[in-house]
């Protein structure tokens, strides 16, 4: 079992912004959601996680070992993806993976050899290996660097923003592909798009403005909400004299007619139950 600890984590740039304000995760094995909207500090965390910057104050440990101090001790172990990467032209799948490989340290030819046509296999990209990588699609790139962040058989990978662009269809195989990978190691996945969280993990924290807002199961936030969320539609005049009396979750058009969630021991007049969604979670916990 793979642990990172983050205790008491700060971080102050030179200009004096505090970007990171004494954050405590501890994650394991399993796909892990970090939550929060652009600015809220997602980026931050994850530099400092793998070392590229120092936290201010607090520790980070992976595996019993203070990364902060000694970051190679989770540097080579970590595998990367980012929201958008560059290939070379005219590379070819195969050999870029295999340049790769190398930079990773995989330096016994046949151990690379089967290790990539193993992770191409597993990203369904065996039959492509001999196209270059920048005729791939947006979905195949994807599923390409899925592959790239496996190589040198990780303990964690850090995963950015990883659905944006795709399709649903390679939105639903790319999530499956993660999903199937991710019993023996750590996945973070940072993003600020509720559904990728709803999809594929069982721990998640909502990151904003610096801090951890909350952290703990998808499925037992929802639950907290159950019984306390009323829905209308209301005009867009109305709205101001809504957020005035109620405590407004969500605003949202649904075939153009805008619908507001409040959240209420009983029901506000005119007001119907609404199931809560792991969305109605996130809007409450950022207000």
């Amino acid at each position: 079992m793979n642990t990172l600890k983050i205790d008491n984590v700060s971080v102050v740039y030179r200009n004096g912004y505090q970007a990171l304000t004494a954050l405590n995760l501890e994650i394991e094995n399993g796909i892990f959601g970090l939550l929060g909207p652009n600015g809220a500090g997602k980026s931050s965390l994850m530099k400092t996680i793998v070392g590229l910057q120092k936290p201010s104050e607090g520790s980070i440990h992976f595996n019993g070992c203070d990364v902060v101090k000694h970051p190679l001790a989770i540097q080579k172990h970590l595998g990367f993806l980012p929201q958008y990467f560059g290939v070379y032209p005219k590379v070819s799948a195969y050999d870029l993976l295999d340049h790769l490989a190398k930079l990773k340290g995989v330096q016994h030819k046949q151990e690379r050899h089967q290790q990539i046509l193993g992770l191409l296999e597993k990203v369904n990209l065996l039959e492509h290996q001999k196209k270059e990588v920048h005729t791939f699609s947006g979905g195949m790139k994807q599923r390409f660097g899925v592959a790239q962040a496996l190589l040198g058989t990780p303990k964690i990978v850090i995963v950015d923003e990883p659905t944006a662009g795709l399709d649903p269809e390679e939105r639903n195989r790319f999530n499956t592909l993660l999903s199937d990978i991710s019993e023996e190691i750590i996945i973070m996945l940072s993003t600020h798009l509720v559904e990728d969280v709803r999809n594929l993990c069982s721990n998640m924290a909502i990151i904003n403005k610096g801090a951890i807002v909350s952290q703990g199961r998808p499925n037992d936030f929802i639950a907290e909400l159950k019984g306390t969320l009323w829905q209308k539609a209301v005009k867009t005049s109305e709205l101001p004299e809504m957020e005035a009396k109620h405590q407004v979750i969500s605003k949202q058009l649904i075939e153009k007619v805008m619908y507001v969630t409040v959240r209420a021991t009983e029901a506000p007049n005119g007001f119907h139950p609404v199931a809560p969604t792991l969305e109605h979670v996130y809007f409450n916990h950022l207000k």
